[in-house]
């Protein structure tokens, strides 16, 4: 396996851009304000010092998501849209092996206040493992969709969503997947699919946009 420090030239982020939002009037989750920007501005802005270069899987909106990196359509023809991560991650597996990456650090484009040491901590986990792919877990809670992976399963990954399954936590477990805790920053991952999670989130941004701050002379 890969040494945990790797190089950031080889380590590509991917942000999952390709869901329904059907929990936000369909809305395009990753384009929804908060705070006055997109949530995929807040997600590229932490993962982007992480790793070599962002990766966006996204099915609409392809000139809006450009601004924030590389943008790949979430999946392939013959799977179709709206098929769920495993998709998008097959796309954004595709782009980073083209450009020779090690690993793909994923993030999903509803996740904006991202640990700063994501990638660095996933790989690790997985190199110490000697596994190919490590995902987040939090105050005992899976947060699948956060995962580095070898750039290698490519293979693997599209002959799992050929034969019809589309279960992350699955296709990790027969993968040989093991987690990374971060049971030290579980409001990292606070997850907004709702209006009511958006307000939440806005509110615990403000919070902490708050105390990080400077004194007032």
């Amino acid at each position: 396996m890969a040494d945990p420090a790797t190089p950031h030239t080889r380590i590509a982020g991917l942000i999952l851009a390709g869901g329904q939002g059907s929990r936000m009037q369909h809305q395009d989750k990753g384009l929804v304000e908060l705070n006055g920007e997109p949530m995929v501005a807040h997600v590229a802005r932490r993962l982007a010092p992480q790793v070599g270069r962002v990766i966006i899987s996204a099915n609409r909106h392809l000139d809006r998501y450009a601004q924030y990196g590389q943008v790949v359509a979430d999946g392939e023809p013959e799977l179709g849209a709206f098929q769920g991560p495993l998709v998008g991650i097959a796309a954004g597996l595709a782009a980073a092996a083209a450009e020779h990456d090690d690993w793909l650090v994923v993030t999903p484009c509803d996740t904006p206040f991202l640990p700063d040491d994501l990638a660095a901590r996933l790989i690790a986990a997985a190199a110490s493992a000697d596994a190919p792919l490590a995902h987040a877990v939090a105050g005992g809670q899976q947060h699948s969709a956060c995962m580095a992976l070898r750039t290698t399963l490519l293979p693997a990954l599209l002959e799992y969503l050929r034969a019809g399954d589309r279960k992350v936590g699955l296709w990790q477990a027969r993968m040989g997947g093991v987690e990374a805790r971060f049971d030290d920053t579980p409001d990292a991952f606070m997850n907004v699919n709702t209006a009511e999670e958006l307000a939440a989130a806005a509110q615990y941004a403000s919070r902490h946009a708050t105390a990080a701050a400077p004194a007032a002379k």
